[in-house]
């Protein structure tokens, strides 16, 4: 494959000629890459100019060019040499191996944070929803040159399009794959630039739970069951449990004791152990009903006790990330049930506990049952817990004595 010429930047003799000047003499190596040369005093340098293709571009310095000493590589280069470090610089070719010399990229960064997350039994859903909210300039650009202000642009650009809460939801995944990337790389040393540009908005955690009346959970089931039987009882066991739809996605047909009327929940990856998949195996114990354990029983049929209890009608499990096997039948259920559009699957879990809660169950109880922190449930339930807990704050009022009658009238003769 023929590589591009200069005439002028070919040669140290025809580089001597240049005239001295801060802006760089370029050649164009392929669609969005080109070869910078800054002409200085003494030794030129040799540059990667890249563009992403949709306005934005990165400029990295690759090394010295051979103006006043013989090339030698990495550190002083001619100008073919300068051309091959430049294309490896700015993109790694299909099947070409790995060179830990280039600079990871953003999108190389999220890729290995995807890996990681594998690693650890956790799930790779925000780190690959975030790409949809990632520009093209920020997916290419070498970690080692974002700065502060380009990633505050970018998370504040994220405001009006996503709630506060979902913003610092988005900004995680970026800001721990960078993270893990300065931890790996000791040449990344610009974390201050995440840290201080994907610093979480102030305020954003605002409860919006919808929570539903036992009435509207009771026709939510039985829409469920009559749209789809397997549906339906995934749907009766998120009711009744309040788990999360990922945790009772990964029941097992042993974790069912019908005799107990009891599920043995797994846990969440939330919280806890930086071992995730250790968490995730854990179990806790939840108290059902007798008629779902009936059909909870009915379910597995000839399935050995390691396998899935809950399946989906096409023999296939809920998946790591349940709701995209969900969504749609259950936003048709809503509606069938003239129920708030915004309903979610997730309002079952809020439901669940302040079912709890207003029946008087002790807040740590509630906390066991539902696999979280007492933190959580107060900031996302402070109001029903007021509420469930005046019967008990009025055992506290002080209670004064009753006031003597003044409006006795002494019968005649006393």
């Amino acid at each position: 494959m023929p590589k591009p010429r200069s005439p002028k930047l070919e040669s140290p003799t025809s580089r001597r000629k240049l005239p001295v000047r801060k802006k760089p003499y370029q050649v164009r190596l392929a669609p969005g890459i080109a070869l910078a040369y800054r002409r200085n005093a003494g030794p030129g340098t040799w540059s990667v100019r890249c563009s992403d293709g949709f306005g934005g571009e990165w400029l990295k310095k690759i090394g010295l060019a051979d103006d006043l000493e013989p090339a030698a590589p990495p550190h002083v280069l001619s100008y073919w040499q300068a051309q091959e470090a430049a294309r490896k610089l700015a993109r790694r070719q299909p099947g070409e191996a790995v060179d830990e010399s280039r600079p990871l990229t953003v999108a190389e960064a999220l890729d290995a944070y995807e890996k990681d997350l594998k690693t650890r039994g956790a799930s790779k859903y925000n780190a690959g929803r975030v790409r949809l909210h990632l520009s093209g300039v920020l997916l290419s650009k070498p970690i080692a040159l974002l700065d502060a202000n380009e990633l505050k642009r970018w998370r504040d650009s994220l405001i009006g399009t996503l709630a506060p809460a979902s913003v610092n939801r988005t900004i995680k995944a970026p800001h721990a794959a960078l993270e893990i990337a300065a931890d790996h790389d000791p040449r990344i040393t610009n974390g201050r630039a995440w840290k201080v540009g994907l610093a979480t908005l102030p305020d954003a955690a605002q409860a919006r739970n919808i929570v539903l009346n036992d009435e509207a959970v009771i026709r939510l089931v039985s829409a469920a069951h009559e749209r789809d039987c397997r549906f339906g009882l995934f749907i009766h066991t998120l009711a009744e449990t309040g788990a999360r739809p990922s945790q009772a996605a990964r029941l097992l047909v042993a974790d069912l004791d019908p005799v107990a009327l009891k599920l043995a929940m797994p846990k969440s990856a939330k919280g806890g152990s930086h071992n995730r998949a250790a968490r995730k195996a854990q179990r806790f114990p939840v108290p059902i009903s007798a008629a779902l354990a009936k059909r909870l029983a009915q379910e597995p049929g000839g399935r050995a006790p390691d396998e899935l209890l809950l399946m989906r009608s096409d023999g296939q499990s809920w998946g790591e990330n349940p709701s995209m096997n969900y969504r749609r039948d259950f936003a048709a259920i809503v509606a069938a049930c003239g129920l708030d559009s915004k309903t979610t699957l997730y309002s079952l879990r809020h439901s669940s506990i302040v079912r709890c809660l207003l029946a008087g169950i002790p807040a740590r109880v509630v906390c066991a049952r539902h696999d979280t922190g007492l933190a959580s449930l107060e900031r996302n339930y402070s109001k029903f817990i007021a509420e469930h807990a005046d019967q008990y704050a009025r055992q506290g009022l002080l209670q004064p004595a009753a006031p003597a009658a003044d409006n006795v009238i002494p019968l005649a003769g006393r």
